[in-house]
């Protein structure tokens, strides 16, 4: 069905006019439903509420406390929504629309919606404050989901976190909880296993939960996941979890030995990454090294803002519209650079084993690795392809510049003739 012709577009979002029960009433023996009431008709959403929370109404609501996806029910202009397992008697249930509702035009609400009442209980006036940060870039976490666990009984009431990642839980009941701060990646309003969490006890009558620094957690020890050759002294070692960003390992902590025979090579220092940079970074002015085993070097820099966990680039201003990292605590990282007393051997091979390196989480363990470094002859191949790449780019300049020059010519230009293979 489409609107008369001849009128204006509708372009206005639908609008909440009513909701029911009341805020903050109490409802002995509810057994109704809760109900959202608009000034229009809206859109029941591509995907149908099966009871899975995949619908586009369902991924819309959150109850608590209640660890099952609720009945939500489409009425024409009013959402429906019951528990799944009915109105449990002296509690406080808190009902939350999110922003997203959509009328049968697609214009989209930005408008939500918290509704609190009690089947009995007490009405609440405790309300839950704090920020959730991604640790893995010392970001706040838009829209992170906030569960709060009620102690001793652990029912869950869950919220989201503002673009800011600033939360405001309540009114919640007066008692001690168990707050967490959770990167919800599937966006399914509950958290799962593998997913970046952290979490506060806060007690009976505190109402500020602080910074939860969210980050994942892993009852195993870190495993070194590459090695490779920085220069001709040193290497960057990767590590596929997380390492806990205050440990820092001596020398004697790492075993380094070159086979076949097994010799040991003298470990200098093995330090962080932003660390060793600061520690071993060249004076201004000073030629780079132009060793043979430097053609082997590749650039650790690009693109280490976007990789999570990753330390950002002194100088380098954040995008725009991105907040800038919090500096309460110090940033993770998942590199550790190992530097020895004497130059890496071409065509080498090297094991490598860390004791006592530990995760994020607080795992410690031993880490084993092999190092392979490259030959002269591949790293002669390499720098050969550059300058060749190099010199082709050089002899198409002057036709590209001569193009800028020319704006209204639009024949193709010339590119220089292959030479005859005979």
């Amino acid at each position: 069905m489409e609107p008369p012709p001849g009128g204006p577009p509708d372009r206005s979002p639908p609008r909440l006019v009513a909701v029911q029960p009341d805020s903050l009433a109490r409802l002995p023996g509810f057994k109704g439903h809760v109900e959202f009431r608009f000034d229009e008709v809206i859109s029941e959403g591509g995907t149908p509420n099966t009871g899975q929370g995949t619908g586009d109404l369902e991924k819309l609501i959150i109850l608590s406390p209640s660890n099952r996806v609720p009945e939500v029910s489409w009425k024409r202009n009013r959402i429906t929504v019951k528990p799944s397992e009915g109105w449990r008697p002296n509690r406080v249930y808190r009902v939350q629309l999110l922003p997203g509702v959509t009328d049968l035009r697609r214009n989209r609400s930005n408008e939500g919606m918290v509704l609190t009442f009690t089947t009995d209980a007490p009405v609440p006036s405790t309300t839950i404050t704090g920020t959730v940060v991604d640790w893995s870039t010392s970001r706040p976490a838009a829209a992170a989901l906030v569960e709060a666990l009620l102690l001793p009984d652990s029912l869950p009431y869950r919220g989201l976190a503002d673009s800011s990642g600033r939360f405001s839980l309540g009114p919640l009941p007066a008692a001690e909880y168990l707050v967490r701060g959770v990167i919800d990646q599937n966006h399914n309003l509950k958290p799962d296993p593998r997913e970046a969490f952290d979490s506060v006890r806060i007690r009976k009558g505190a109402t500020n939960a602080g910074e939860l620094w969210a980050f994942e957690h892993d009852t195993t020890p870190a495993r070194i996941k590459t090695i490779t050759v920085a220069d001709s002294t040193s290497a960057t070692v990767e590590f596929t979890q997380m390492l806990d960003p205050l440990q820092r390992l001596q020398p004697s902590s790492a075993t380094l030995r070159i086979l076949p025979d097994s010799s040991p090579v003298k470990v200098v220092s093995i330090l962080p990454k932003p660390i060793d940079d600061s520690l071993n970074a060249k004076p201004a002015g000073r030629e780079a090294d132009t060793t043979k085993a430097d053609t082997t070097k590749a650039d650790t820099t690009r693109g280490a803002e976007a990789r999570p966990g990753a330390p950002a680039i002194p100088g380098r201003r954040p995008m725009a519209g991105q907040p800038a990292p919090l500096k309460t605590k110090p940033p993770l990282f998942d590199r550790l650079v190992l530097r020895v007393a004497q130059p890496w051997k071409p065509g080498g091979h090297y094991v490598l084993e860390i004791r006592g390196v530990r995760n994020v989480s607080g795992v410690a363990g031993a880490a084993t690795g092999a190092l392979t470094v490259p030959t002269q002859a591949a790293a002669d191949s390499l720098k050969h392809k550059a300058d060749s790449l190099k010199q082709k780019a050089d002899s198409l300049r002057p036709i590209i510049d001569r193009r800028k020059r020319t704006p209204g010519d639009t024949a193709a230009p010339k590119l220089p003739a292959k030479p005859t293979q005979r």
